[in-house]
């Protein structure tokens, strides 16, 4: 019977062991699922019109802002003779615009006026005209852009560091020391930010140090909250307990277990506190609790062209459009980055 057995038992044959051709029916993409995570982040930031064009404006207006204040002979603070002179700009001059005349309204009705041809200035250009000093407005107008995208900068780089800290330490201890920290912010929160900055303008010197410290004072709540919510959806996870169990310090599970993954939404924060750091310097500097004269911002060149905007209208254009195109370009990075950074997008 064993002999029978024996003989009669399967033998495998080459067929047994081909493997099944299932690609199509699995249907994996190996060269998507092979792709590196910030690979894939940036083809998905660029594949984003509305943000590759915002990241494209704030370029050419960040390297306006260093070589733009170069490209003329004036300096911001320098006063000529010229004063109120309209927009001239060589070649196109030609063509019947920019060509330094000006329609004025006055009591008795309208006047076109060349304050270049008034003054003898043949020779002379200036791009963005002149203000009610004689100064250059295109030199004030890059020079009042690199101040406010340095206090921006700045201040959301200063902020981020000191929110991300804040809540990720109140989230991961959690208890007691979460509850107190929490009241803090809190608190915090509830003081409007425009008395703090303000009083504090009042009390130092006014100046682009004192800006971003009031900035610092007031624009890191957010970040802490952010902070704090990703700490909690992330500290029970098994990589974390994994560190625990190998006996790893809290500072450095927070900063170097965690902390790399939460920097999407970290690094989407920051550029959205940019725009709203620039706004609220030009508001400063508007009412004029910024920027001290003769410097600018572009806050100060708004607040000086809003006081003449009834007679020569071209002084306020300039850095209203400036502000408004990194303010809008900063968003659109920012959303940008929401949708490339979020894992849950990925198709």
């Amino acid at each position: 019977m064993a002999a029978e057995a024996q003989a009669q038992a399967y033998v495998p044959t080459d067929a047994d062991f081909k493997l099944k051709n299932n690609t199509d029916d699995i249907a994996i993409d190996n060269n998507f699922g092979a792709q590196s995570y910030w690979k894939e982040v940036r083809k998905k930031f660029f594949h984003n019109k509305g943000a590759v064009v915002g990241l494209v404006f704030v370029i050419i207006l960040t390297v306006f802002a260093i070589v733009g204040p170069m490209m003329t002979p004036y300096g911001y603070a320098e006063q000529t003779n010229g004063k109120n002179l309209a927009p001239r700009i060589p070649g196109i001059e030609n063509l019947g615009i920019f060509d330094g005349h000006e329609t004025m309204v006055t009591s008795t009705g309208t006047k076109t006026v060349n304050g270049y041809a008034q003054n003898k200035l043949y020779s002379t250009f200036y791009w963005f005209g002149t203000d009610k000093y004689g100064r250059d407005i295109f030199t004030r107008t890059w020079t009042g852009a690199r101040v406010s995208l340095i206090i921006a900068v700045a201040a959301a780089i200063i902020d981020m560091v000191i929110g991300m800290s804040y809540g990720l330490i109140s989230g991961y201890f959690g208890g007691r020391t979460d509850m107190i920290m929490q009241r803090i912010l809190e608190v915090a929160n509830g003081i409007p930010r425009l008395v703090v900055v303000t009083l504090l303008l009042l009390i130092l010197k006014p100046g682009m140090i004192t800006i971003i410290f009031a900035l610092m004072l007031t624009e890191w709540i957010g970040m802490a909250r952010i902070a704090r919510a990703e700490m909690l959806k992330l500290k029970e996870q098994e990589f974390v307990l994994a560190s625990k169990t190998l006996d790893a310090g809290s500072f450095f599970i927070i900063f170097k277990e965690i902390l790399p993954n939460i920097i999407g939404p970290i690094i989407t924060q920051v550029m959205f506190s940019i725009p709203t750091a620039i706004f609220t310097e030009a508001f400063l500097s508007f009412v004029g609790l910024g920027i001290p004269v003769p410097q600018c911002s572009l806050g100060s060149l708004i607040s000086e062209g809003y006081n003449s905007f009834t007679t020569h209208p071209y002084q306020i254009i300039p850095p209203i459009i400036v502000m408004a195109l990194l303010m809008l370009s900063f968003n659109l990075i920012a959303d940008g980055l929401r949708e490339a950074l979020d894992p849950k997008i990925k198709e």
